[in-house]
């Protein structure tokens, strides 16, 4: 099972979700991940860990409408931390 936490969810800043897809199956990770990302509310962020680097997330960030912001927190080996933040 996946978790995603939001202000509800005992975080000490509530613009800030945390989504680990390292449980969610291959085969809807991407979808959990768009959608969690266009979920982001203007000024919020999103703390996305994963399991490798999420180059595809990073290249399709500048599609159309997406105006997030990407920081690398962690880089491996074993998890990746990305900050995505709503611009």
């Amino acid at each position: 099972m996946h978790e995603l936490l939001g202000p509800d969810c005992g975080e000490s800043d509530s613009s800030t979700s945390e989504l680990d897809v390292r449980a969610i199956p291959h085969a809807i990770r991407h979808a959990t991940v768009f959608g969690a990302t266009d979920a982001i509310p203007p000024g919020g962020s999103l703390l996305l860990i994963a399991p490798h680097d999420p180059q595809p997330l990073q290249q399709s960030v500048g599609r159309a409408g997406a105006h997030l912001d990407v920081s690398h927190l962690e880089r491996g080996p074993e998890s990746w931390r990305l900050q995505l933040t709503r611009v």
